[in-house]
């Protein structure tokens, strides 16, 4: 497999490493901020999002899982980019930051595929990333903060 330059994933929303807005969080909105993907390689077949809170008290709290998304370098503010699976708030749809207390980290991972994946969208995280063994082209990730 050809070696590919990483993902860039930047959003005009937050810089990485910064506070995410309360717009995209529980407080606010609760609709997934914009992203832009730049560096996606020219096989790629399919894109795949994950967000998730490592630092949530009883382990990763996975906020959306989206696979199936056309490549493309702009996923919209409050849009519904591809499929969605089942988040742990037991929903199908993207559900922002809402710490119960502290500051967390919350991680955008893309992934360029070179597949479509078939998963039910009753799918969680751990399916999706067993899907993709294999077949990640290039992948990287954008980090936001949020502390209510």
């Amino acid at each position: 497999m050809a070696q590919y330059s990483k993902l860039i994933v930047s959003s005009p929303a937050f810089e990485n490493g910064k506070f995410i807005p309360r717009k995209y969080t529980c407080d606010g909105d609760d609709v997934n901020p914009p992203l832009e993907i730049k560096n996606i390689p020219k096989e790629t077949k399919s894109l795949a999002l994950i967000v998730d809170d490592p630092d949530a008290p009883k382990g990763t709290w996975e906020h959306w899982t989206v696979w199936n998304i056309p490549p493309t370098e702009k996923i919209q503010e409050d849009t519904v980019p591809g499929v969605e699976g089942l988040n742990d708030f037991n929903r199908h749809s993207y559900g922002g930051p809402c710490p119960p207390f502290g500051t967390h980290r919350y991680f955008f991972k893309v992934y360029a595929l070179d597949t479509l994946i078939n998963l039910s969208s009753n799918a969680r995280k751990k399916d999706l990333e067993k899907a993709m063994e294999g077949h990640v082209l290039s992948k990287g990730e954008l980090i936001g903060l949020y502390r209510r």
